[in-house]
């Protein structure tokens, strides 16, 4: 029982995946990042599965109006950034 209800939950998030996947790898994904809008149909059919799966985060990101990816933020870079100032 729990088996299946979890089964039928995983197919709805992945249905709904799908379905934002789809707009967003063809219509959207240049307002996110600026450099996808040359990207090849190859390489929009490839992004489809990582989207259907992170599907919530690039939606609050695209709500959100955020134009470019994410800096890198690591403690490495993090210190540099301390050494130089």
């Amino acid at each position: 029982m729990i088996a299946a209800v979890f089964l039928i939950l995983l197919g709805a998030y992945l249905a709904l995946g799908l379905g934002f996947a789809l707009p967003f790898a063809f219509f959207l994904v240049h307002r996110l990042d600026p450099h996808a809008a040359h990207g090849s149909w190859g390489f929009r059919l490839l992004i489809i599965p990582g989207t259907m799966i992170f599907w919530p985060l690039l939606l609050g990101r695209l709500l959100q109006g955020r134009r470019h990816p994410p800096g890198e933020n690591t403690a490495h870079r993090r210190a540099a950034k301390g050494a130089r100032s």
